[in-house]
């Protein structure tokens, strides 16, 4: 009887490869972060609307026959003694994982499942992902694995059927729940924070990037990109990602050959004096909701229509 390791891309995979951890590996490499999703992940529904939404927002193929080939070793549980998954403190990992979670849980598999989780090391200043541990530091991370209650698979498949649903709002009071997910609230308020700013229209990641425009000498956009996936907290985008916002707030810059720098129009959406949203046109499904439908609302920290479709 095996171990199923489930990790959160190649990376890691390479590296539990590496350290010859025993057992068997499925390698999880979506962005469920982004894109329509359905509750449901092995079905042909789900399968259709993600292929559609990479074709559609980043040209990409989805690759179905891997992904189909990774999952089919949750159709063979009986040839494993317990699950393993690693994925690390970010909203782009934490979606993922609330979603294995949930196969597991509609595949009505009944092993213990254990997870390895990276993020504040002591002695160090920011944040790790697992690929950047140490050969010590990932063996002792694995080590003292924490094994998830029927209460966390429970919270985990709500949040993911809840993300899959049409009212964000509702993940709100699992902000202040405590489980063995150390880091689901702040990427649950990482989440709420992505959506437009009720008053600027700009979530707070898009307002970081200009901030980091205005307040460094950003010699390009490949420098830009490099600041933004160094300084972007808990949100764990990936190099596709942050370019396409660094394109849709391209309106906000001007571009000269060795410097990049905030036109008028971008100060004054720094100020809040404007909002933005349908001029940035950010349009993109988080789960079950359009990004473009709903606002966050700092004074009644919650999600609101927004006005054009509010009624």
């Amino acid at each position: 009887m095996e171990t199923l390791h489930i990790t959160n891309g190649d990376s890691l995979t390479e590296r539990l490869l590496e350290l010859s951890i025993q057992g068997d590996i499925l390698t999880w490499d979506e962005m469920l972060c982004e894109g329509p999703t359905t509750e449901r992940i092995d079905a042909k529904e789900y399968l259709k609307i993600r292929k559609d939404f990479f074709n559609d927002v980043y040209n990409l193929d989805f690759h179905d026959e891997k992904f189909f080939e990774d999952i089919n070793k949750l159709n063979n549980a009986d040839a494993y003694k317990e699950i393993v998954l690693w994925f690390e403190y970010d909203l782009f990992c934490h979606i993922n994982l609330v979603a294995v979670i949930s196969l597991i849980k509609q595949k009505q598999i009944n092993l213990p499942v254990y997870l390895v989780c990276s993020g504040r090391i002591e002695g160090e200043k920011s944040l790790k992902g697992l690929p950047e541990l140490t050969q010590s530091q990932l063996l002792n991370h694995y080590k003292n694995k924490i094994k998830l209650s029927e209460e966390d698979l429970d919270l985990a498949t709500t949040v993911w059927k809840t993300y899959c649903g049409k009212d964000h709002n509702l993940l709100k009071p699992y902000i202040t729940k405590k489980s063995s997910f150390k880091y689901l609230s702040n990427c649950l308020k990482a989440h709420l924070e992505r959506f437009p700013d009720s008053k600027s229209g700009l979530s707070v990641l898009e307002h970081n990037i200009l901030a980091i425009v205005r307040d460094n000498d950003i010699k390009s956009r490949h420098h830009l990109l490099g600041y933004t996936l160094n300084y972007q907290g808990y949100f764990g985008f990936g190099d596709i990602q942050i370019n396409r916002l660094i394109d849709k707030l391209s309106i906000f810059f001007n571009e000269e050959e060795q410097h990049i720098s905030l036109n008028r129009k971008g100060h004054e959406a720094l100020l809040n004096t404007t909002n933005y949203s349908s001029e940035i046109n950010n349009n993109i499904y988080y789960g079950g909701v359009n990004r473009l439908d709903f606002q966050f609302s700092k004074q009644q920290n919650k999600l609101i229509k927004t006005p054009i479709n509010a009624y």
